[in-house]
C-alpha cells in the first residue's frame, strides 16, 4: 500500500520557481557544444568526468566544484572537464542515505520537493561559481524532467542500462549519454541499449504526456567492470577487453562510437587509489594503438577533497558513499592526463 505524503510539483512548475540564469545558459550551452564534439570525433580533447561519488552536502561539493574551474583553466585545451554531481545517488544497496534528491540532509528525513529545490540551486550556483556545468546520473528516469536544463552530461548506471525506460529517456536527450555496461559485463546487451537509446520514433508516457523521440546520436558506452556469480569484481578497461568493444562497435553501424573508462567501480574493486593507474594504463594503450585511441573518448573518476570515505557526514569534503581520491591526486592526474592526451 501506498500512503501519500506530499504533492510533488510538475517539473514546469519547479523550473518556473527556479529557473537558470540566462547568463548561465550560455555558459552551459557552451559546455554542451565542447562535450558533444568529443563524442562526435570532432576534436582531440578527452572527457573526464570528476568528482564526489555522491553530492551529499552542497558546500563542500561547490567548493570542489570551484577547485575544478580553476583547474580547468590549465588543461582547457586538452580535455574537457565535468563536475560529476551526482544527487539521486544512494547507498549500495539502497537502505539508508537515499541521495539528495530524496533526502537533501543526510541526517535528516526524506523531503523530496525540498531535496529538488536543493539540487537545482546546487548546480545553478556551481555553474556560476567554476563556469563548469555538471554530469548526473540518471537513476529515475522521471526526475531527469528536473534538472533537464542544468547537466551537460548524464550517466545510465550499470543496474539501469537494461531497464527500458532508461532507454526511452535516454533516446529523448540532446547531450551526451553515457552508458555503463551491465552487472554481468554483457558487451551485446550495452550494445544493443546504446541501440535503444540512439533510435528515434519512440512513443511512451514521460511526465503526464504521450511522447515520440527523435533518438540520441550521442549514447555511449561507459566500461566500468563487471562482478560475477560470486561477487568478484571483473576489470575490463585491459587492451584486449576494450578491443574486444572496439570490434562490437564496428558490427553494429550505431553513430559516433564511443567509450568511456570509469576507472572505479569493479574496475578499481573500489579500491580508490588504483584509479590513477587504470587511468595510467588506458592512457598508454590510447598512444599505443590508434583505433582504442580513436573509441577511447575519456574517463569518469571518483574524486573529492578528502580521499576515502565515511559511513556519516562528519569529515568536510569526503564521500559517505564509495571511497574517492582526495584533491592532491585528483589534480595531480588531471595535469597528467593533459599532457598525455
Amino acid at each position: 500500500m501506498f500512503k501519500r505524503e506530499e504533492l510533488i510539483p510538475s517539473a514546469e512548475e519547479i523550473l518556473d520557481r527556479l529557473p537558470l540564469p540566462a547568463e548561465l545558459k550560455k555558459i552551459k550551452a557552451e559546455r554542451d557544444r565542447l562535450a558533444s564534439e568529443v563524442i562526435r570525433g570532432e576534436t582531440d580533447k578527452l572527457l573526464v568526468i570528476i568528482g564526489p561519488c555522491s553530492a551529499h552536502e552542497s558546500k563542500p561539493v561547490l567548493d570542489y566544484v570551484e577547485r575544478l574551474g580553476r583547474l580547468n583553466e590549465k588543461v582547457k585545451d586538452k580535455i574537457v572537464l565535468v563536475p560529476r554531481i551526482y544527487t539521486n545517488k544512494p547507498r549500495t544497496k539502497g537502505v539508508g542515505y537515499k541521495g539528495m534528491f530524496t533526502q537533501p540532509d543526510p541526517k535528516s528525513r526524506e523531503d523530496i520537493l525540498k531535496g529538488i529545490l536543493t539540487i537545482r540551486q546546487l548546480h545553478i550556483d556551481a555553474i556560476g561559481a567554476s563556469g563548469l556545468s555538471a554530469a548526473d546520473e540518471m537513476l529515475y528516469p522521471e526526475n531527469y524532467a528536473y534538472v533537464e536544463d542544468l547537466l551537460t552530461y548524464i550517466a545510465i548506471g550499470a543496474r539501469s542500462s537494461e531497464n527500458q525506460m532508461h532507454r526511452l529517456v535516454a533516446s529523448g536527450i540532446e547531450l551526451p549519454v553515457g552508458i555503463k555496461n551491465p552487472m554481468s559485463g554483457s558487451i551485446p546487451v550495452l550494445l544493443n541499449s546504446i541501440y535503444a537509446a540512439q533510435s528515434g520514433g519512440q512513443v511512451f508516457k514521460y511526465q503526464n504526456w504521450q511522447v515520440r523521440t527523435t533518438g540520441n546520436e550521442l549514447a555511449h558506452a561507459v566500461l566500468r567492470g563487471a562482478v560475477d556469480g560470486y561477487g568478484n569484481d571483473i576489470p575490463n578497461f585491459h587492451y584486449e577487453t576494450v578491443m574486444k568493444v572496439i570490434e562490437g562497435y564496428s558490427q553494429t553501424g550505431l553513430k559516433h562510437p564511443a567509450i568511456v573508462i570509469d576507472a572505479n567501480h569493479s574496475n578499481s574493486g573500489k579500491q580508490f587509489r588504483q584509479q590513477i593507474r587504470i587511468v595510467e594504463e588506458v592512457l598508454g594503450n590510447r598512444l599505443y594503438d590508434k583505433d582504442f585511441k580513436k573509441y577511447v573518448k575519456g574517463f569518469m573518476i571518483e574524486s573529492f577533497i578528502e580521499e576515502g570515505n565515511q559511513k556519516e557526514d562528519v569529515v568536510y569534503g569526503k564521500s559517505i558513499t564509495d571511497p574517492c581520491l582526495g584533491w592532491a591526486d585528483s589534480e595531480r592526474l588531471v595535469l597528467d592526463i593533459a599532457e598525455k592526451v
